[in-house]
């Protein structure tokens, strides 16, 4: 009986050894992954190597990659290996429906079921593509809508509406928001909407296509909203400093003008709303569908297919954890609160004056 058992796991072992062979013999091929995930709890997307106290979304992806088998593990300590790219970093507890990340994998058997049994069940791989050998997800991508889902009484006026949840959006403050999101289509420079950019950097003029807030719904007492932004590529910050700004306007903390002035050389105090409601939505490849996407031995980038995968995702995943840690957290109303310590009317210059003169 004893010689029995060690007979069963040497087979299991030598098994496994015959998969893991079989998958070194396997070439690597280059592939797109469609990822959903909610970042509450993560430090971003984006892996810093040797930093483990910063856990990130790609930090589960890799050890998942490795363990399923579709990459050696030294290609888990290096990323350039296997020609890793994504297409955004998600900040800081964002999380993403429609997130697309380019690299080198051996194609096994049932590739995306392996993955997805070695990740936790808030991170899912929903779709795979075969792309162009020197296809890279960040450069090649055209466009990327992201959403911002808030309570609606961050809209509320200061000075004469309830602040609290009972608020409800009435059809004049949506069209007034509307107005105000509309303002920020086209060219413009987002200098003051990230840090680390000054106004004569031509980095920071950025093109957005859309801009826009839906029709309010109710979940759980407490009335949302979902502020849709369609743009070529994003700064640091930006699409949150942006929604900051239009809050502080509608709220009646900064006149109108301020969105203009904002675009201007001097340096405007742009408060930047939570980052909890923002989702990147999806990422859009249409110069490379049109080249590549029709030529018979590679696919349009396009998940119609798995938009069922990604609206179920979000119901579940995404947007529970908004809502959930918007009751236990308040972290728009925490934040709406701070609105009044913003300097909305002096320049920067002002500002430093102002410090002196307080001190």
């Amino acid at each position: 009986e004893e010689n029995g058992h060690q007979n069963k796991r040497l087979k299991s072992n030598a098994d496994e050894e015959d998969v893991e062979d079989q998958n070194k013999r396997l070439p690597k091929r280059k592939i797109v992954l469609l990822m959903a995930y909610s970042g509450k709890g993560y430090h971003g997307m984006q892996r810093n190597v040797g930093s483990s106290q910063f856990k990130t979304i790609e930090d589960d992806l890799v050890s998942a990659l490795v363990q399923s088998g579709c990459i050696p593990e030294n290609h888990g300590e290096d990323m350039k290996k296997m020609s890793f790219q994504r297409c955004a970093r998600t900040d800081k507890g964002v999380s993403a429906a429609g997130q697309i990340v380019s690299l080198k994998v051996r194609l096994i058997d049932d590739i995306l079921e392996k993955i997805n049994n070695h990740l936790p069940s808030h991170i899912r791989i929903l779709g795979l593509k075969r792309v162009t050998g020197g296809f890279n997800s960040k450069n090649k991508c055209d466009a990327r809508t992201y959403s911002y889902m808030l309570p609606t009484f961050a809209f509320a006026h200061k000075d004469h509406d309830v602040q609290e949840e009972v608020y409800r959006l009435d059809k004049e403050t949506l069209e007034k928001v509307n107005k105000l999101l509309a303002c920020y289509k086209g060219t413009h420079n987002f200098h003051n909407f990230t840090s680390q950019k000054g106004p004569r950097d031509p980095s920071a003029k950025r093109y957005i296509m859309e801009m826009y807030c839906g029709e309010p719904f109710v979940r759980e007492n407490i009335e949302f909203a979902v502020i849709k932004v369609k743009g070529q590529s994003f700064m640091m910050h930006q699409i949150r400093k942006m929604i900051g700004l239009v809050i502080a306007i509608v709220k009646g903390y900064a006149a109108e003008s301020i969105i203009e002035r904002s675009w201007g050389e001097e340096k405007v105090d742009v408060p930047k709303a939570p980052g909890l409601g923002l989702v990147l939505e999806r990422v859009h490849f249409e110069k490379y569908n049109r080249r590549f996407g029709n030529d018979g031995l590679h696919e349009p980038l396009e998940w119609t297919e798995e938009e069922e995968k990604i609206a179920v995702f979000k119901e579940q995943y995404i947007y529970p954890t908004i809502i959930n840690t918007e009751r236990e957290e308040k972290s728009m109303a925490n934040w709406l609160n701070t609105l009044s310590i913003h300097d909305f009317n002096s320049s920067a210059v002002g500002m430093q004056a102002n410090n002196k003169n307080s001190k």
